[in-house]
């Protein structure tokens, strides 16, 4: 079928903020591309975002000051938006339209992708099987990131979601040397962290294996819901014909989310919970779903979406409808990052659901599961006991609870806690470094054959 011809209209109907109305339109198409011109002042970019049957909705990517909307020619171009996908992209850093912002010229790729993309056909879903390795203690010991996962991490304002973001661009890895690699999507973003991200991946040798869509603050609103799909399509690309383990990081949902009610807004749409669209849940599911393992493709897509809670408020439309449709969440602590502790993550209330699927004989270690469950309990027991040493004094607690207690207190500091990259076999080795300091008859969560044998490699390495 050969492509549709340019369609020209002759002014709008009616504008309001950045959006153009169009009445009586034919054969138009959703998500097409539009050029608005005018005489005397440069040509401006657009997208449908609404084709109705009676009006077509136009959101403009650029700025409107000195268009006039009636004396415009809006041209639908009958092209979609699409991007350059392939594995020329390894090693470069693009904005939220696609157009390169390292100094290179635009990659020419190996094929063009609409961005949209569709949700993964759940009878086509393989069960995601091994785990990816963050090099956060927190998460690959207690809350373990599976290959195919959508993983989310909730932060808070003033938490640092977008520096947990950098450390897992340049730390994560996929077992046994598979190929592998990381797709960042930064969405409104300031100028500032754009610069400093650059420069901390360069820096930290992970850019070969990372492509950076880097959309700002100050770029259109549109331009937020287009760069998480430009990741998602690169990353497609290199998991299912290319063949490489793919982890896509988003961070922040949150800005993604805003700019979604904005145009909302614009358009003029009943509102839905605290004023976002009443559509949010399928479209942040259109994006999410998007990662899973495809029977017989080669390759995975992983997902770890970052988002700050409005008021550190788990009950948010924006972390309430990301719960549902994701497999877990790490959740970020202000009390932890206020005593200086990072990455701040709160292990209690963090969940991940796939974790089981991930770990054990062949993956990790064969007793992985009872040793996190044990670290989960000492440490929930001196939680329990530093509520109540708040009450009683740490002198009128019991000797059980102030071991709990001490155990809490070094498992915040010296496993939580890190600076730089640990392998799962360091991890290991600082979680049974701590649990060693407990007596026997505290580790109930650990079976008599591992605690034995754990407790004789211990005493042949001292």
């Amino acid at each position: 079928m050969s492509p549709r011809l340019d369609v020209t209209h002759h002014g709008a109907a009616a504008a309001g903020g950045p959006l153009l109305f169009l009445e009586r339109t034919r054969a138009v198409s959703l998500g097409e591309w539009v050029v608005v011109r005018q005489t005397g002042i440069a040509d401006r970019r657009g997208q449908v975002i609404d084709a109705g049957e009676h009006a077509t909705v136009v959101q403009l990517l650029d700025d409107t000051v000195g268009l006039a909307p009636d004396r415009a020619e809006i041209i639908l171009t009958g092209e979609v938006a699409t991007t350059v996908v392939g594995r020329e992209l390894l090693g470069r850093a693009f904005d939220g339209h696609g157009a390169p912002v390292d100094g290179l010229p635009a990659p020419i790729g190996e094929a063009l992708r609409p961005i949209d993309g569709a949700p993964i056909n759940p009878v086509r879903r393989a069960r995601p099987r091994d785990f990816i390795e963050t090099g956060i203690s927190a998460i690959d010991a207690m809350n373990t990131l599976v290959r195919g996962q959508k993983l989310p991490i909730f932060s808070g304002p003033g938490l640092p979601g977008l520096e947990i973001a950098a450390r897992i661009v340049e730390w994560a890895r996929a077992p046994r040397h598979e190929p592998f690699a990381v797709v960042f999507a930064a969405v409104g973003i300031t100028a500032r962290e754009t610069r400093d991200f650059l420069d901390r991946v360069r820096a930290s040798g992970a850019l070969p294996r990372t492509v950076l869509y880097l959309n700002q603050a100050s770029h259109p609103a549109v331009e937020r819901l287009h760069a998480p799909r430009l990741a998602l399509t690169a990353a497609e690309h290199l998991a299912y014909e290319c063949g490489l383990h793919v982890l896509v990081v988003i961070a922040d949902m949150t800005h993604y989310c805003e700019a979604l009610r904005e145009i909302a807004t614009a358009r003029e749409e009943i509102p839905g919970r605290r004023g976002y669209p009443g559509y949010m849940y399928t479209d942040l599911a259109s994006l999410y779903e998007r990662a899973g393992i495809i029977q017989g493709k080669p390759g995975s897509i992983t997902q770890i979406p970052i988002l700050t809670m409005p008021d550190d408020d788990v009950t948010h439309p924006i972390p309430d409808l990301t719960g549902y449709i994701t497999e877990g969440q790490i959740v970020l602590s202000r009390e932890l990052h206020r005593r200086g502790v990072t990455p701040p993550i709160d292990v209690l209330p963090s969940l991940s659901r796939l974790m089981s699927g991930g770990i054990g004989e062949g993956r990790t270690r064969p007793e992985h599961r009872e040793w996190s469950d044990q670290l989960y309990a000492s440490y929930a027991r001196g939680r329990e006991a530093r509520s109540m040493a708040a009450i009683v004094g740490e002198s009128g607690l019991p000797a059980g609870d102030r071991r709990a207690l001490a155990f809490a207190e070094a498992f915040e500091q010296t496993f939580i806690n890190q600076s730089g990259r640990r392998t799962i076999d360091e991890t290991f080795a600082a979680g049974w470094t701590l649990l060693h300091t407990l007596p026997s008859d505290d580790l109930t969560r650990l079976s008599a054959a591992t605690l034995a044998a754990t407790l004789a490699a211990h005493e042949a390495s001292r």
